[in-house]
């Protein structure tokens, strides 16, 4: 049995101090007596929470989901450590279909052994409206169907889709139907907001990137973003790097979503690393100053890490630490239907994070083992 002390406990409705909390691979307890028998980690008087989950990220320290390698995947999940991720969606790219299904298979065949754990695969793309595409590539769009993604049905997620399309009710309908484990989530969509809410009907219950790759709230025509920002049905994630959306947008969200906002990186191979040219889908992607786009300006995902992404939104918002910490914990935890996963509660899985007022990730625990000291 293992005992951290000193820590400033972040749970899901507060943050305890003088307490002690028990774990070996699951979290024991949270109590006020360290066992004899128990080794200690001394916090330091740093925070402590669940560890962060990721819905929606490419890759890290030049490795790519696409690569569709084990050693790819192993290199995120050790990488991703550092910005106290625990857990995550490997997401593809819109690509050749023989290049997706090399990915889904890989990440099907070989998840990580060691690092942040592979949750499954979020498919982003091809099922998006081309006028949409963001840093997509347009060759590769196609039509939404089953037979690219059947064989390895268990380890899709999530999917994001632009309901208006053609055959976007019928797979919806059907996803949601047969495949419920899977969360199906509007994005690079041209959907009115009609067209939004009739798709939170058939079974859309999410929304990528809320305000990118679709069209911009307007006060006679909301789209996307009045159809999610009004819907209690329906979740969003957004990339909090300051550069994809306005931080005043944070606070709004707040309001409105308190129980249903999800913070993502959208990170791609560059993240972790310098700038520099790297590849994207297929596409060559320049990074500087903070930003990857394409060659013709568009942003082509992010930089972000997890512990950047709240450092950013506490900076703009009232969110109470708790409140904020479920953005990256409990929240997505629970839109994946993950029963034991992102809280600190007895027989939950011992993943978490220690870090400091700043967000500076000092420590990440998998299983209840030390991954990443800083």
């Amino acid at each position: 049995m293992k005992a951290i002390i000193n820590a400033k406990i972040v749970t899901h409705d507060t943050v305890l101090e003088d307490k002690v909390l028990l774990f070996d691979k699951e979290i024991i307890a949270i109590t006020e007596q360290i066992p004899d028998h128990a080794t200690l980690i001394d916090a330091q008087g740093n925070y402590l929470s669940a560890g962060f989950i990721d819905l929606h990220i490419h890759g890290s320290d030049n490795a790519d989901v696409m690569d569709a390698t084990p050693e790819a995947l192993e290199t995120i999940a050790q990488s991703i450590l550092q910005t106290g991720t625990t857990a995550f969606l490997g997401t593809t790219m819109t690509m050749a279909a023989e290049d997706i299904t090399k990915a889904l298979e890989n990440a099907h065949e070989h998840p990580p052994r060691n690092g942040a754990k592979l949750l499954g695969v979020h498919l982003e793309g091809p099922f998006i409206n081309p006028s949409k595409k963001g840093a997509q590539n347009a060759v590769h769009i196609q039509k939404p169907s089953m037979a690219l993604i059947q064989p390895y049905i268990e380890i899709v997620k999530m999917i994001t889709i632009a309901p208006e399309v053609e055959g976007g009710e019928a797979f919806i309908r059907h996803v949601r139907e047969v495949y419920p484990h899977i969360v199906l989530s509007i994005g690079h969509s041209d959907a009115s907001y009609e067209q939004s809410r009739e798709s939170f009907d058939w079974g859309v219950r999410h929304a990528t990137h809320l305000f990118n790759a679709m069209n911009p709230l307007h006060h006679r025509e909301p789209g996307i973003v009045g159809a999610v920002l009004s819907d209690e049905r329906v979740s969003c994630d957004i990339i909090a790097d300051l550069v994809h959306i306005h931080p005043s947008f944070f606070e709004l969200l707040r309001k409105l979503k308190p129980d249903n906002l999800v913070l993502i990186t959208d990170a791609i191979r560059a993240g972790c690393l310098q700038c520099g040219t790297y590849m994207l889908g297929g596409q060559e992607v320049t990074v500087s100053q903070g930003t990857a786009r394409l060659e013709d300006g568009t942003l082509a995902g992010s930089l972000l890490k997890l512990n950047e992404a709240l450092r950013n939104v506490a900076a703009y918002t009232q969110f109470s630490l708790p409140e904020l910490v479920a953005t990256v914990t409990s929240i997505p935890a629970h839109k994946l239907g993950l029963e034991r996963m992102g809280q600190l509660e007895s027989g939950y899985s011992a993943d978490m994070v220690l870090f400091d007022a700043q967000f500076n990730v000092l420590m990440t625990l998998v299983n209840g083992e030390i991954l990443y000291h800083a």
